[in-house]
């Protein structure tokens, strides 16, 4: 594929009106044309989910994109492995990976109506992918940005499975994230909480 015929399609998506996409692919850099669709699809209240890599690098050392584009409509995702540990292979950033998801030996459908397994952060994406659009679904007024926090302040804490190095917050958990409720206190100092 190019990053033009992605474009393309997130442009086409959010036409059609999706309010989510899974973008499990990277490679080709930063690009502007890229980030400003990306940028008009989160006006349009569209969250964009992307693979945080498989490269097993800090991507806030070295970015990844489109992971790494830094809208409050993109998910980045790493891969844990049956042990809620951060997959081998997965790309990681304290401040650029927001979530991780199960990535290693993942059953998947092929083409000929078959199945295979495979690994890799493209494997966890669409994970988190489908509990956002859970979450959408039970808080249709949410935004993207406040659908993205719901997914973090309720992911599970693994611990010392995943080093705080590796991502902002731990392995998704859809139950917690689509019970979630949240509680915004206005004034000068606003903030906001999660609850269940």
């Amino acid at each position: 594929g190019s990053t033009s015929g992605a474009i393309s399609a997130l442009n086409y998506a959010v036409r059609m009106g999706a309010h989510l996409s899974n973008n499990s692919w990277g490679g080709g850099g930063s690009s502007s044309l890229l980030s400003q669709a990306i940028s008009n699809a989160r006006t349009a209240g569209h969250i964009f989910v992307a693979a945080a890599g498989n490269s097993g690098q800090n991507n806030d050392l070295t970015p990844n994109y489109p992971s790494n584009y830094s809208f409050d409509n993109v998910v980045a995702v790493a891969a844990t492995d049956s042990r809620d540990a951060l997959a081998s292979f997965s790309s990681y950033g304290a401040t650029t990976v927001d979530i991780a998801a199960p990535g290693v030996g993942i059953l998947s459908t092929l083409p000929g109506n078959t199945y295979g397994t495979y690994s890799g952060t493209s494997m966890a994406t669409p994970v988190v992918a489908g509990v956002a659009a859970l979450v959408k679904q039970a808080n249709p007024k949410w935004t993207p940005a406040l659908i993205k926090s719901a997914l973090i302040n309720t992911a599970k804490s693994v611990g010392s499975n995943i080093p705080l190095r590796a991502v902002g917050a731990g392995r998704v958990n859809a139950l917690n994230a689509v019970k979630a409720k949240v509680t915004i206190d206005a004034g000068p100092n606003a903030t906001m909480s999660f609850g269940m």
